[in-house]
């Protein structure tokens, strides 16, 4: 029989692009999600999509489906916010802060989603750097951050994981390198925004343990930090989807730090008292499927 789930995994195939994204977005085992397209195929009696293409491409039983899924799973997401509505009320409001700073590029067009499915909840960003985010989630002077984990005082929602690419001038003394190590940052300045050192994942994860000297040069804009990088004023770290542009355009080269990479986990944060409501829950899902859809080389978290 087909059910809703169905159609939520074929929908999530086409945003995604692939099985390893779809099932991330799902939040399945790629074996699961597997097993769950083979029962679906077995039911049809073929292919619901072409295994090799890149983006994938649907068949006609598939591409069948996908319109029914268009036509149903809105629908069936407009009736679950209305009964919520109905039983928690529907006005509100979340006042975010980004401990990631690069985020911005990407939540304005999450926020604006968010404002068409929830427009009675008031949403907005709490401006300028903040040292301890957590403290403005304890004083209520915040409703949500997305950035690190804050431990047990706060539920908090997995986003996804990314990598922090090393960004510098064309022809920076490093450039040649296909990978950067600890040693190779002896010396150099390192170009932040102005945040403690504890918050920056070079520093503290890769710096720090090998004792490495360097100067430090804040800036509060990632295209100040970019323009700084390219004049030759140092070097910076930074998410892969914020430079993707700039090096593209070979404004900036971007290396890997180690063997493995420098990756990162970003989380959603809330007040206890937050974490049932269904609009804090529908914002989570719609950074997930947006970030999912729109940012290369992301690793949705489970």
């Amino acid at each position: 029989m087909l059910e809703i789930r169905h159609l939520r995994t074929l929908s999530a195939l086409r945003s995604a692009g692939s099985l390893v994204r779809a099932a991330q977005l799902l939040n399945l085992t790629q074996s699961a999600l597997s097993h769950q397209i083979k029962l679906l195929e077995d039911r049809y009696g073929g292919p619901l999509f072409e295994r090799k293409s890149v983006p994938i491409g649907f068949t006609a039983t598939g591409a069948r489906l996908l319109k029914l899924a268009d036509l149903l799973l809105p629908e069936i997401e407009t009736a679950e916010r209305e009964v919520a509505r109905l039983t928690q009320g529907d006005t509100g409001q979340l006042r975010v802060v980004l401990e990631c700073h690069t985020c911005f590029d990407w939540l304005m067009p999450v926020m604006d989603e968010f404002r068409k499915r929830w427009p009675d909840v008031e949403i907005d960003l709490v401006s300028g750097f903040h040292s301890e985010p957590a403290e403005l989630l304890r004083t209520g002077a915040a409703d949500l951050v997305i950035g690190s984990p804050y431990g047990p005082d706060f539920a908090t929602f997995p986003l996804f994981r990314f990598e922090i690419l090393v960004v510098m001038a064309q022809k920076h003394r490093l450039a040649a390198q296909r990978r950067l190590h600890a040693a190779d940052f002896t010396g150099e300045t390192l170009i932040t925004y102005p945040v403690p050192e504890s918050r920056i994942d070079l520093i503290r994860e890769v710096l720090v343990p090998e004792n490495i000297q360097f100067e430090r040069r804040t800036a509060e804009l990632t295209v100040a930090v970019l323009q700084l990088v390219a004049s030759r004023r140092g070097i910076a770290a930074l998410p892969n989807w914020a430079i993707k542009n700039y090096v593209d355009y070979d404004y900036v080269i971007a290396k890997p730090v180690g063997e493995q990479g420098l990756w990162s986990d970003l989380f959603v944060s809330v007040p206890p008292a937050q974490q049932h409501k269904a609009y804090v829950l529908d914002f989570v899902k719609v950074i997930r499927e947006q970030c999912a859809a729109t940012l290369d080389g992301i690793k949705l978290l489970s």
